[in-house]
């Protein structure tokens, strides 16, 4: 018993000292809590060792908790970088955010980073807060900072981007994109973020490299073969997008988007029964089951089977009838069956269902549906001339426009 309450004396009085110069070194009155901690522990010891009584096992917990737990804990995270001034900001300012007091805690945290400019964890937290505010310049501002501090914070190059982004700074986000992936070329949210922004931009060829180089590290992800196959679908190099849609439904089964993407390159390569089966594929999702429907209303009256073609056709309309109508009225393969359609009466009453497509999902979408029906009047010879995958001079793929116009020359 008197050993223990000596070396709990010995140790004790050392850290003592220790944080005692450190308060006095730094000039840094926080360490005083720290230093009243101690002295309850020590004046407990010495009490119990005075006057020759052993302390209950609450008061000997307290004891070491005050003395040597805290002020140890102390030391360990300055070892690490941080001061005991950061210490107690953060953790009021991270109490203040649990009960919700946002304001209280911005308050922490600025006096923080005035006291500590180079408070690597103030900034981030800051940044973190005026983000969450909406504050989206301020939060910009504390980011880079962050960043200053630790150039390794690949999160916060991230957080920077897709802030610039929701600003359009479209220009300055790429570039921070592009110099966060020379440095971690495996992270793959910048990948995406970065794919959309080119594809948003019309960037179809870089967007391509993007997604190669990210191939590179993680050639089993189907999101990158998906968002791949996309990007080959805007420079209209259907073979190469049809390699990447199989490989991510492949991959992921459930990635209806990418069979219904390849029901439709099979429509313009005018392989109706590969379309057909990719299209009853695709109903099994919600978002894709009436369009799936629609298109296999049309190949079914390309066969000449209209009783089959008026089952999808209405199918579609149930399940999406303003949509589906509108895409009707403009088909003229419709036209010799329009009088057994069943287009509701209320049509212009009923509202559009929220799609779940992402922006360049819905643009690849389109864009292919657009190829389909540049395509429908080419020949074989044409369509063989397109899986060649010409190129011009300026190393685009091919027009499809140019190829249907020169066909009809040819037919007139």
């Amino acid at each position: 018993m008197i050993i223990e309450q000596f070396i709990f004396t010995v140790v004790s009085l050392a850290i003592f000292v220790y944080m005692f110069f450190k308060m006095i070194k730094n000039n840094d009155t926080s360490y005083i809590v720290i230093l009243i901690l101690e002295a309850i522990g020590i004046v407990l010891n010495f009490l119990g060792f005075a006057l020759f009584i052993e302390l209950n096992m609450l008061l000997n917990i307290l004891k070491y908790v005050v003395s040597i737990v805290i002020p140890g804990i102390v030391i360990i995270i300055e070892k690490r970088g941080m001061t005991l001034i950061e210490i107690m900001n953060i953790a009021i300012a991270r109490i203040y955010l649990t009960v919700g007091n946002d304001k209280k805690a911005k308050e922490a945290l600025l006096n923080l980073v005035s006291k500590i400019p180079d408070s690597y964890k103030g900034h981030k937290m800051l940044a973190e807060l005026y983000e969450k505010e909406g504050g989206m310049r301020k939060s910009i501002d504390e980011y880079v900072q962050a960043i200053d501090i630790n150039k390794k914070d690949y999160q916060s190059y991230y957080k920077v981007a897709e802030l610039l982004n929701q600003l359009d700074k479209k220009d300055e986000a790429t570039e921070m994109l592009f110099n966060l992936l020379n440095k971690k070329p495996d992270m793959y949210k910048a990948t995406e973020l970065l794919g959309d922004i080119l594809i948003s931009k019309e960037m179809y060829k870089e967007a391509v490299n993007v997604y190669q180089e990210a191939l590179k590290y993680n050639p089993g992800s189907y999101e990158i073969n998906y968002n791949l196959g996309i990007a080959y679908t805007m420079l209209n190099d259907f073979q190469n997008a049809k390699i990447c849609y199989e490989k991510a439904a492949e991959i992921n089964s459930l990635l209806y988007n990418a069979k219904y993407s390849l029901a439709e390159i099979a429509l313009i390569y005018k392989d109706l029964e590969e379309a057909e089966k990719r299209f009853l594929e695709s109903i099994e999702e919600d978002e894709l089951s009436a369009d799936a429907y629609y298109e296999l209303a049309k190949i079914y009256l390309m066969k000449g089977d209209k009783e089959t073609a008026i089952n999808y056709v209405n199918t579609a309309i149930d399940i999406a009838s303003k949509k589906i109508v509108e895409k009707v009225r403009k088909e003229p393969l419709f036209i010799p069956i329009m009088a057994r359609i069943s287009i509701p009466f209320n049509l212009e009453n009923q509202a559009e269902k929220e799609t779940k497509l992402t922006e360049k999902e819905i643009k690849a979408k389109e864009h292919l549906e657009e190829m389909v029906d540049i395509t429908r009047h080419l020949s074989y010879n044409d369509i063989n001339l397109l899986k060649k995958n010409v190129k011009e001079k300026n190393g685009k793929n091919i027009n499809l426009e140019n190829i249907e116009r020169q066909s009809d020359e040819r037919q007139k």
